[in-house]
C-alpha cells in the first residue's frame, strides 16, 4: 500500500510539472514583450503573496526606475532596474537588477538577493524569468525557486504571475500588476 501511494504521488507530481505552459505558445501574441522598452523609465506595480493554500499573506507596492545603457550592439546593452518595495506592514526593501540581453530574446540578470544568475526568454507578449532566491523568514533563511511569467497587455500594462517552489513543490505564488 505504501509503495502504491509513493508511485501515485510521483505520477501526480510528474503530471503537474508536465502541465506547465510552453513559451512558444505565445509566439503570435501581441504586443511584443520588449523587456528593455517596457521598463525604460518609471513603472508602478501592486502585488500580493499567497501561500500554498492560496491565502494572501502579504501585499505590496513597487516603484521601479529603469535605465537602459546602449553600448553599440544589442548584446552589450544593459537594463538596470531599481525596485523600491513597500509592504502593507510598513517594511521597505530595495532590489537592484542588472539585466543583459542576447540577440535571440534571451536575458540574464543579477541582483544581491538572487542566488547565481536569473535567466529569461521573451516570445510574443510573454517573458519567462527564472531564478533562485534567498527567502528570509523570522527565524531562518531558505532557498526557493521563482518561475515568473510576465504578460504584456498593451503599451502601459503588464501582468506577472510567479510560482515559488521548494523541492519542486509549489509553496506560494506572487501576482503583480504593472502600469506605466
Amino acid at each position: 500500500m505504501r509503495h502504491m501511494l509513493k508511485v501515485l504521488s510521483l505520477v501526480m507530481v510528474m503530471l503537474i510539472v508536465g502541465c506547465s505552459a510552453d513559451l512558444k505558445e505565445y509566439q503570435a501574441s501581441q504586443p511584443a514583450f520588449d523587456l528593455f522598452g517596457y521598463f525604460q523609465g518609471e513603472t508602478h506595480a501592486w502585488g500580493m503573496v499567497q501561500d500554498y493554500s492560496g491565502k494572501q499573506t502579504r501585499r505590496f507596492e513597487v516603484k521601479i526606475k529603469g535605465t537602459v545603457k546602449i553600448k553599440g550592439t544589442v548584446t552589450d546593452d544593459t537594463l538596470t532596474l531599481v525596485e523600491d518595495f513597500v509592504f502593507h506592514d510598513g517594511e521597505k526593501n530595495q532590489r537592484i537588477w542588472t539585466i543583459t540581453r542576447s540577440a535571440d530574446g534571451h536575458y540574464e540578470g543579477r541582483a544581491d538577493d538572487i542566488i547565481g544568475v536569473a535567466t529569461g526568454q521573451e516570445v510574443g507578449n510573454a517573458l519567462q524569468w527564472q531564478y533562485d532566491f534567498l527567502l528570509k523568514t523570522d527565524d531562518s533563511e531558505i532557498t526557493v525557486s521563482f518561475d515568473d511569467w510576465l504578460f504584456r497587455q498593451d503599451e502601459k500594462h503588464l501582468f506577472n504571475v510567479t510560482s515559488i517552489r521548494k523541492f519542486g513543490l509549489e509553496v506560494g505564488r506572487i501576482t503583480l500588476f504593472f502600469a506605466k
